[in-house]
């Protein structure tokens, strides 16, 4: 049931500023700068992607103010509404969702496209974190009482692999492990999930995986095999990145992606073109500002004293930090090609949405953190 709370008993607007995570706020800022100067650079200019970000980020920064100054029990209160929301969103993209790509994942609503894929990993935490919240040992030990959360990672895992999207589906299984894990969920149950995933996979390549999506995994294992084909965007993308060396080429000096041999610069591979610009230093700089976030999330999270807010905040952290080991991952040919921006940096209005959304539920634990929620 959705409770009630009596606003007048947390803090006051004043004190919630005061408490506002501003050095977050900061590195947040710094990291979505650098993207937005890798998208002018990729389109020589700030058309056609650097002041749509910018008009983005502004509005996203907004946004993830006000996340962060309502009151958490009103996030604990609406989790299972908004995880509702999302699920209905995704059944909607299976029977009126916009192609692209080959992929049908979005809704589009004129103004914007919408990936309702992306919101469900925010929901997802939320709902999970609410399910947990005051769970007793007792109750972790019983497989009735795991079954409920299990069911709510699985349901919009199968929606998202009908789209089809691998790698977000896989991204929605891995943040609803976490949260188990950090709820207390015995050892045998991720041991048993392991082994299933394993056994698994000669079934899912030979009776699911879809022809471009094995080429893939084959391209990784051997991008040379075929390099004008299927192994072109992970060769450009590491010569790319060798180019850069030590120092870089140089802001809008980069060759593999000013002569459009980098493929999809400005979302997938943005993080080649900064690479090639700024070299291995300019890299090193994103990614500890990166490293950063993740660490300040994590110190949100276990500082914060309700159950419900250190689940959300981890939730959100583990949720953050896939998408830029991925992304990163991805580019550098250490995984196989999938569709995972690098968050906050590759163009994209829902990835930077959810994003931002993402932090203003993290620092709304940190604000509230002394808020008394029910124990469900």
């Amino acid at each position: 049931m959705l409770g009630s709370f009596d606003l007048q008993s947390g803090p006051t607007l004043s004190q919630k500023l005061t408490n506002m995570n501003w050095g977050l706020i900061v590195l947040i800022s710094l990291v979505a700068l650098i993207g937005i100067a890798a998208l002018y650079s990729a389109g020589n200019g700030m058309d056609p992607w650097a002041s749509r970000q910018t008009v983005r980020f502004v509005f996203c920064m907004v946004a993830m103010i006000i996340v962060a100054l309502i009151d958490q029990r009103f996030w604990y209160n609406m989790s299972y509404l908004i995880y509702a929301a999302g699920f209905v969103m995704l059944i909607f993209v299976e029977f009126m969702g916009q192609i692209g790509m080959g992929a049908q994942r979005w809704i589009n609503l004129g103004f914007i496209q919408i990936q309702p894929s992306e919101l469900m990993k925010l929901a997802l935490v939320m709902a999970l974190a609410r399910y947990f919240n005051g769970a007793r040992s007792e109750d972790l030990r019983r497989l009735t009482f795991l079954i409920p959360p299990a069911l709510l990672i699985l349901a919009p895992v199968g929606l998202v692999l009908l789209q089809p999207n691998l790698g977000t589906a896989v991204m929605l299984v891995v943040d609803g492990a976490a949260l188990f894990f950090l709820g207390g969920a015995p050892i045998w149950l991720f041991i048993v999930g392991i082994a299933a995933g394993l056994a698994a996979i000669p079934l899912v390549w030979h009776f699911y995986m879809h022809d471009y999506q094995k080429q893939r995994v084959l391209t990784f294992l051997d991008p040379e095999a075929d390099p004008l084909g299927s192994g072109y965007h992970i060769m450009q993308s590491k010569i790319a990145l060798g180019s850069g060396g030590i120092e870089g080429k140089g802001f809008l000096n980069g060759s593999q992606s000013h002569l459009n041999f980098l493929p999809e610069k400005q979302t997938d591979f943005i993080f080649t073109l900064w690479a090639e610009e700024w070299g291995l230093t300019g890299g090193l700089v994103l990614l500890g500002l990166l490293l950063l976030i993740f660490i300040y999330c994590g110190w949100i999270s276990f500082r914060c004293r309700h159950v419900y807010g250190r689940l959300l905040a981890f939730g959100l952290m583990v949720n953050f930090s896939l998408y830029v080991f991925i992304n990163i991952a991805m580019v550098m040919g250490l995984i196989p090609v999938v569709g995972i921006p690098l968050p906050l940096v590759s163009y994209g209005g829902t990835s930077m949405l959810a994003a931002m959304i993402g932090f203003g539920l993290v620092m709304s634990a940190n604000i509230h953190r002394d808020s008394k929620l029910p124990r469900n």
